[in-house]
C-alpha cells in the first residue's frame, strides 16, 4: 500500500502564503494523478486542485489564480502553493494518489489563515 505524508500547513496571515508538501511512497508515482482537497468543520470534502503524470493541472474556482499545484518525479512529491491566502481557505487539506484502481489519502495537514 502506498503512503502519502503530508508538510509545510500552520498559521498564516491573511494574504500571506504557505507551501504544502505531499512524498509519497511506491513506484507508481509517476504515472498517478495527484491532488489536494480540503475540509473545513461541517463541510464536504472539495476537491482543490490536480495534476497529472503529464502534468495537466485543475483547480477549483474558488483558488485559481491564487494557487499552484506541482509535482517532482524524482522525488516522488506533489506540491501546492498557496498565496494570497483567505480566512475562507482555513481547512485541513488531503494529498490524494489516483491510479487506475488506485486510490490513497494522506492523514491531512492543518492550514489555518487568521490575523
Amino acid at each position: 500500500q502506498a503512503q502519502l505524508v503530508e508538510s509545510g500547513g500552520g498559521l498564516v496571515q491573511p494574504g500571506g502564503s504557505l507551501r504544502l508538501s505531499c512524498a509519497a511512497s511506491g513506484s507508481i508515482f509517476s504515472i498517478a494523478r495527484m491532488g489536494w482537497y480540503r475540509q473545513s468543520p461541517g463541510k464536504q470534502r472539495e476537491l482543490v486542485a490536480t495534476i497529472t503524470g503529464g502534468g495537466s493541472t485543475n483547480y477549483a474556482d474558488s483558488v485559481r489564480g491564487r494557487f499552484t499545484i506541482s509535482r517532482d518525479n524524482a522525488k516522488n512529491t506533489v506540491y501546492l502553493q498557496m498565496n494570497s491566502l483567505k480566512p475562507e481557505d482555513t481547512a485541513v487539506y488531503y494529498c490524494n494518489m489516483n491510479a487506475m484502481w488506485l486510490d490513497y489519502w494522506g492523514q491531512g495537514t492543518q492550514v489555518t489563515v487568521s490575523s
